[in-house]
């Protein structure tokens, strides 16, 4: 989204659509999963209630579910439908894809952005 090299959002827990640790996106990611956020409690529950609970283990599809604190590829739009209710989680701007932009803005991300030490 800097305009650089798209820095790793994290390889433990693995995300990334392409579940390379990264938040890069192609023709086949329709859930623009775009977004490297630190997940947040507020923001997990958040995301369940909205119907897609990412705290729950499932084996199944090699998932451990997300603790607050753990770095996540979120869907751009879910990112700023949390936004929006005030459950958005911080963003690492150095690991968020520029394909973002094209369902929030830069200030909106830049307002939550943390840094990726």
């Amino acid at each position: 989204m800097l305009g650089g090299v798209l820095l790793p959002c994290s390889v433990a827990p693995l995300t990334g659509f392409f579940r390379d640790g990264c938040c890069n996106t192609g023709p086949q990611d329709h859930g623009l999963h775009v977004v490297c956020a630190e997940v947040t409690a507020a923001f997990l529950a958040f995301s369940q209630a909205a119907g897609n609970d990412l705290s729950t283990p499932r084996p199944e599809y090699g998932f451990a579910g997300l603790q607050p604190g753990d770095r996540w590829c979120l869907c751009a739009a879910r990112w700023e439908e949390a936004r929006r209710a005030g459950a958005a989680p911080p963003v690492l701007l150095e690991a968020t894809h520029e394909a973002a932009l094209r369902v929030t803005t830069r200030a909106h991300l830049e307002a939550h952005a943390i840094d990726l030490d």
